[in-house]
């Protein structure tokens, strides 16, 4: 594709994070967003409206048309939509998870590496404020807890909570530790939902790391809460309040009778995180920076993902072989 300065941008999926996209496309300097494709025609037209009165384009006009796709669909249509961009040339920015198989997102980074293009997944806080305060503090992590919860909400339940919300903790784990998973253990229930709505992980890591992870979106408030132990110290991260704590030996007021350990207390300002997801894209597809959360990223959050599915199934089969849990029961 010949250099250029603008990014002609198409989105697939006119839900809720599809109408994010194309807000932040609309009124980014560096991109031309010029068409949504939904296959509900009214709430691509919709959002369209939103956006600067873009139109609602069939998914092989808005493909001929347009330089990068961000896909917005439900996970099931990630790996068919990502599919037809990269047979049409184009780069893309795709929403997690990247497929719903590893068979599915090995085939995409195939496809992008072999055709020069851009693959970009949506794990959207690796481009937080936050996790450039935590990667600066820590650097051999031996143990990582993890809370994300909240209220429920219609949106999202075509999946399970560990593909909705905990592969954001996941990846965010994954980005610190670097290590491969040697064992996962887990459980959940599905509450609402036919899939699960809460999920406990325990991921052990080959270098001995271990990471507990929890997840659930029928809580009755919203929490996202972090705390590393680690070789430079410990760190309590809060980030609904935006605040960490660390205690370690490099910055901050000294402890007395601790044997020169000092309390850092770091607060930090949000910033938009699609807005700079977007920028980075752009970058990436026009100027060739490399990609943050490449197709590689996102294959293996997604590995980690299917392997706490694959252990709450099993620890399910147990309870029920056991007796513990009666063979007809959808939770735990």
């Amino acid at each position: 594709m010949a250099e250029q300065s603008i990014l002609r941008v198409g989105i697939a999926g006119a839900g809720y994070f599809g109408r994010f996209h194309a807000l932040k496309s609309f009124k980014a300097e560096r991109e031309n967003l010029i068409g949504i494709y939904d296959p509900v025609i009214g709430n691509a037209i919709k959002v369209g409206k939103e956006a600067g009165n873009v139109p609602y384009m069939p998914l092989d006009q808005l493909l001929q048309s347009c330089d990068a796709l961000i896909i917005a669909a439900p996970a099931e249509f990630h790996y068919e939509l990502a599919l037809e961009a990269f047979e049409k040339g184009r780069h893309v920015l795709i929403e997690k998870p990247i497929a719903s198989t590893l068979d599915q997102a090995d085939h995409l980074i195939d496809l992008a590496n072999s055709r020069g293009l851009v693959l970009q997944v949506g794990h959207l806080l690796r481009y937080s404020a936050e996790q450039k305060v935590i990667h600066e503090r820590i650097k051999k992590p031996l143990y990582i807890e993890t809370m994300r919860i909240a209220p429920f909400k219609p949106r999202g339940v075509d999946v399970s909570v560990i593909l909705d919300l905990m592969i954001h903790d996941l990846d965010l784990v994954l980005a610190i530790v670097p290590s491969h998973i040697r064992k996962v253990d887990a459980l959940g229930a599905s509450v609402t939902s036919e899939f699960e709505d809460i999920a406990n992980a325990r991921v052990t890591f080959e270098n001995g790391c271990v990471a507990t992870i929890a997840a659930s979106r029928i809580s009755l408030k919203t929490e996202r809460k972090m705390r590393i132990f680690s070789e430079e110290g410990y760190l309590s991260a809060d980030f609904m309040e935006n605040q960490l704590v660390m205690i370690g030996k490099e910055k901050g007021m000294p402890l007395p009778g601790t044997n020169g350990f000092r309390r850092e207390v770091v607060k930090w300002k949000d910033h938009d995180n699609i807005e700079a997801e977007h920028h980075a894209f752009v970058k990436s597809c026009l100027d060739g920076i490399p990609v943050l959360v490449d197709g590689v990223a996102g294959r293996r959050a997604l590995n980690a993902a299917l392997a706490v599915i694959k252990s709450i199934k099993e620890s399910r089969e147990r309870m029920q072989v056991s007796g513990l849990l009666n063979s007809k029961t959808n939770s735990f």
